[in-house]
């Protein structure tokens, strides 16, 4: 069971990291506070985990043949990733780190042929969909919820009805945060057959909770404030779209980033104003960092798993 405190590591460090993207834009917005914001992070985290996380595990488990030996590997790898990356405060894929590192290991095992690309190239295709669908989500639930938000005539009725949303939407955020990302944790040891769906699910879910609680800050201000000034209403399309996002790449049984759905649902934001205020060079920071990730979490397991096993 030692081999799981690298699971329950890069549970901590994508919680750590992917708070940002269920609460960042409402917290920067001044709607809710940070600290309730981790919490109700944390336990719709666990929810989601648990009742829908199993569907993703074969997914990553899958993926190639896994030993815990090798699974640890992979985990510790992609851990390690998303540590850099957050410490950078730049919101990153740990989609994309756990299934570059475990690559990595399959090219260290037996070369570029063993590699199964018909699964890569499908995992792949899900991830440059991830941010264009939460864009293109976002701008119709702005065009479609706008009109009706402005005949809202009350401020006070509009700041509450906003929150609420927020929250609502927040929560809803975290659900499907646990749902698809939770196999990227622990999705490895179940197909190493180290534990259960379920035992997965649950472990991996609080891992993810604890990293919210603890260490979130840095990348929830940088997603809220650094990529796009966000009114209250933004924010609650922002966090919708990206929820929705996730929720389809879940019954697609794909794990997607929903950093990239964030980054994505807050372009198609910015697209509808022409694009003034968005920072560029945090976009584009970002976008070398999403491309970064795959490759280091690669090279490190591909290095560990030559010197180790």
């Amino acid at each position: 069971m030692v081999f799981l405190l690298a699971a329950i590591y890069l549970g901590w460090t994508l919680g750590a990291n992917n708070t940002a993207n269920v609460f960042g834009t409402g917290v920067t917005s001044e709607l809710i506070k940070y600290r309730l914001a981790t919490i109700l992070t944390a336990a719709f985290v666990i929810l989601g985990a648990v009742i829908e996380g199993p569907k993703v595990m074969n997914t990553v488990g899958q993926f190639t043949n896994l030993t815990p030996s090798i699974a640890f590997v992979a985990v510790l790898s992609a851990a390690i990733t998303v540590t850099i990356m957050t410490y950078l405060k730049l919101p990153i894929s740990t989609s994309q780190a756990i299934m570059g590192a475990i690559v990595g290991i399959a090219i260290s095992r037996g070369g570029w042929m063993v590699v199964p690309y018909d699964k890569l190239t499908k995992i792949i295709l899900c991830w440059l969909f991830t941010p264009i669908g939460a864009m293109i989500i976002s701008i119709a639930l702005f065009v479609v919820l706008a009109p009706i938000m402005n005949k809202v005539r009350s401020f006070t009725t509009f700041a509450i009805i906003t929150k609420i949303g927020i929250v609502v939407a927040g929560c809803y955020g975290a659900y499907t945060l646990g749902a698809n990302n939770v196999a990227n944790v622990t999705g490895a040891f179940v197909g190493a057959n180290l534990i259960s769906p379920l035992g997965g699910a649950l472990i991996g879910g609080v891992a993810i909770g604890i990293g919210s609680l603890t260490y979130s800050k840095g990348v929830m201000i940088s997603v809220g404030k650094r990529i796009f000034p966000l009114g209250a209403f933004s924010a609650f399309i922002v966090v919708l779209a990206t929820a929705l996002t996730l929720q389809l790449f879940t019954e697609l049984r794909v794990p997607v980033s929903n950093s990239q759905g964030i980054v994505g649902a807050i372009a198609g934001i910015g697209l509808l104003r022409g694009m003034k205020g968005m920072d560029k060079r945090m976009l584009f920071n970002i976008f070398s960092g999403w491309i970064t990730t795959p490759v280091l979490a690669a090279c490190l397991s591909f290095l560990l798993c030559t010197l180790v096993i």
